[in-house]
């Protein structure tokens, strides 16, 4: 995953509140477990006619948009489904952060796990943001927002703020402790190898509790 350190760029307003995830990409392109090939379809419905044509008045079919990486969003962004396709759309149409006052739980974990940094920043703030053509810096380090209106900060956990910072999704925080894991599982294995699976890797049930299992199936 990219390490996200400090970002400048120019900002996509979408303000309004509630915005869910099937608007952000909708069902229909679900069936990919790729991350890529997304960010085609991000906003669909508000992109896009009927035909498939695009939609002229929508900011991301105007040059600001299409240059935009941040993007700054309404109260209880992301909210709806769980579909990590959410975040993987905004991360393939190219933002690295998002900008709001609140977000739906799930979606805001799944940003931190895609490289993309979810940061709550006031309603009145991102009113004052959103018609600066200016770049805005977003800097993970100080915690803040720098713009032609001044500096802003926001608040992050420690623990995504890190993992963020070394470009670790929850795979690879895991993995930077295999060492660990790997004397823990040895061990366990001396302690208890009854509880330890078979190599095939399924997990496997001891002989001696097999039959009274199966007596009671």
């Amino acid at each position: 995953m990219r390490p996200f350190i400090t970002h400048t760029g120019h900002a996509a307003a979408l303000l309004r509140p509630n915005i869910d995830t099937d608007l952000i990409i909708p069902k229909q392109f679900l069936k990919t477990l790729k991350r890529t090939g997304l960010g085609a379809h991000l906003f669909h419905e508000w992109r896009y006619d009927p035909e498939g044509k695009e939609i002229s008045e929508f900011i991301l079919n105007q040059p600001r948009g299409r240059a935009a990486t941040i993007l700054l969003a309404g109260s209880n962004f992301g909210c709806g489904s769980s579909r990590e396709h959410a975040s993987w759309a905004l991360r393939d149409f190219g933002f690295r952060a998002v900008l709001a006052p609140s977000f739906a739980d799930i979606f805001f974990n799944n940003c931190f796990q895609n490289g993309i940094l979810p940061a709550c920043v006031a309603q009145a703030t991102l009113a004052e943001l959103a018609p600066l053509d200016a770049p805005l810096t977003v800097d993970l380090p100080t915690q803040t927002v720098t713009s032609a209106a001044g500096v802003v900060r926001f608040d992050i956990e420690p623990a995504r703020k890190r993992a963020l910072l070394l470009g670790l999704d929850g795979i690879a925080s895991t993995e930077r402790h295999l060492a660990a894991i790997t004397r823990y599982e040895a061990r366990r294995a001396a302690e208890a190898p009854w509880a330890v699976p078979p190599a095939s890797g399924r997990i496997g049930v001891h002989a001696r509790d097999r039959a009274d299992l199966d007596s009671k199936a």
